[in-house]
């Protein structure tokens, strides 16, 4: 749980670091900033988000201490990658095709790919072997720098350069202080074993690939909104998918990071029949809780526009994020549920069919819907894509016949969340602010709460009395009250 709660605050801090970077930089110079980062995670997945992947799958506790060619391995790709893209990416930024992006802030942005992709890579390294202080550790050191230094350096300059440097800054600031603790002993580079390369890029290589045509989507977007709107549009734009993504992101990793290893240790333990049984519960939980969140962000989104959204990005915030809030929905499901089908059964070519067929569904949308004044189309064209790309993948599941969650969960799912939207969705009109909200939350949470108390949703009751019953046992032995809820508890 303290692997979640690090998610939970590690997305607060990138929320508002976000937030005040877009504040001093400006609809246009955030604009830039944030086609940058979407050129520096596209290039971080192409080069690096295979070694990541395969540090989750193959690295853990055990082959640290008994296989340590294993991390030589890992960390021997990394430092080839690098080396390869550097010369790549120069040549791309000073000789390459013309972009929106200047030269010089895309020739930054593939720099902080390699910086993003080291990160990442270490931390998925700690995650694996089940590290949780160390991680914590990491990951709050990382929020504090960037705190200081990338919403500094936008605030004392209002540059999009000095913001990115700064933010590349904070990464390996945290990993140079943690280095000692990062390390492994006897995982030299001359451990490695090239073998092993081969195996793990044919695991990740579709996985990766998936991504990749993922990303180009929100990044060829942010293209057009520059060429057609100019680059304030493309902030607008970008300030909206940014922070909805990383809610839906937060939610979904703090999920996938229990879920998909409880899946896998399954898999190992237990054969592949309880994997499909526990992949099939992965399913609904993920849904359970994805779905109302979404709903949950579109009741409050006037409020938190309000409350916390830089006044230049009032107006297009909330009307860009509430079009892409299903195409998020449909991200995310896609990608903390559905994927663990194919990837707990190593075929996972069908994760790059679906995300292709997003890719050719994006650009017919925006050629077929009607362009207006603002990006609005390439919102609605984004949202439909990706929920072609799920309809896509659970087809491609469904050919392999794998266990389903129940329709019952699901449906539930449903029906609390159009209750949650009738509750709170009726109080929209109302005057925003911090008040309005926490009303509408508490309506609207009590009545999803709710409905999963009284019918077990996705488990999800049972689960939290599970959690709960050593604490309630503990505090039983002193009498009172709690000799009373223990048999309620049983019960």
């Amino acid at each position: 749980m303290s692997v979640v709660l690090t998610f939970l605050v590690n997305t607060i801090f990138n929320l508002i670091v976000g937030l005040i970077v877009a504040k001093f930089l400006g609809p246009e110079e955030y604009g830039k900033f944030a086609l940058a980062i979407a050129v520096m995670t596209f290039g971080q997945t192409l080069a690096f988000e295979w070694i990541r992947q395969s540090a989750v799958r193959f690295y853990s506790e055990r082959t640290r201490r008994e296989e340590p060619k294993i991390r030589a391995t890992l960390d021997a790709a990394f430092a080839w990658g690098a080396l390869l893209f550097i010369p790549f990416t120069l040549a791309l930024a000073l000789f390459g095709p013309v972009f929106s992006l200047p030269r010089d802030l895309f020739a930054l942005a593939c720099a902080a790919s390699i910086a993003n992709g080291l990160f990442d890579y270490q931390t998925a390294l700690v995650r694996a072997r089940f590290d949780d202080r160390l991680y914590i550790r990491v990951i709050v050191t990382k929020n504090l720098l960037a705190l200081v230094m990338t919403a500094g350096g936008a605030w004392a300059t209002g540059s999009a350069r000095v913001a990115l440097v700064a933010g590349m800054s904070s990464l390996l600031g945290s990993l140079l202080i943690w280095r000692a603790r990062l390390a492994d002993r006897g995982a030299g580079m001359k451990a490695s074993d090239p073998s092993l390369v081969r195996h793990y890029a044919g695991y990740a290589a579709p996985i990766v690939a998936a991504v990749v045509l993922y990303q180009l989507i929100p990044l060829a977007n942010r293209d057009l909104a520059a060429r057609f709107f100019g680059f304030a549009e493309t902030g607008r734009f970008a300030l909206a998918y940014d922070l909805g993504l990383r809610a839906v992101m937060a939610i979904g990793s703090a999920l996938d990071v229990l879920l998909f290893q409880i899946a896998v240790r399954a898999h190992d333990v237990h054969g592949e029949e309880t994997a499909r049984d526990q992949v099939a519960r992965n399913i609904a939980i993920v849904f359970a809780i994805l779905a109302p969140a979404c709903v949950g962000i579109w009741i409050v989104l006037p409020s938190i526009e309000v409350l916390i959204v830089p006044q230049a990005f009032r107006g297009p915030f909330a009307h860009f994020l509430g079009l892409m809030l299903p195409g998020l929905f449909c991200y995310g499901l896609a990608q903390f549920s559905i994927n663990a089908i194919f990837q707990l059964a190593r075929k996972t070519l069908p994760m790059v069919a679906a995300a292709l067929s997003a890719c050719i569904a994006d650009p017919l949308f925006i050629l077929t819907l009607p362009r207006g004044d603002d990006a609005s189309s390439l919102a609605v064209a984004q949202s439909l894509a990706h929920g072609v790309g799920l309809i896509v993948l659970i087809g491609f599941a469904s050919a392999n016949a794998p266990k389903w969650p129940r329709l019952r969960d699901l449906a539930l799912t449903l029906v609390a969340c159009l209750g949650m939207a009738a509750l709170g969705g009726s109080l929209r009109a109302l005057r925003p602010g911090f008040a309005l909200m926490l009303t509408q939350m508490s309506l609207a949470g009590a009545f999803y709460i709710l409905i999963v108390a009284a019918f077990d949703v996705a488990g999800l009751r049972s689960a939290f009395l599970d959690k709960l019953a050593p604490a309630i046992e503990r505090l039983s032995r002193k009498g009172g009250l709690f000799k009373l809820l223990l048999p309620l508890r049983l019960g």
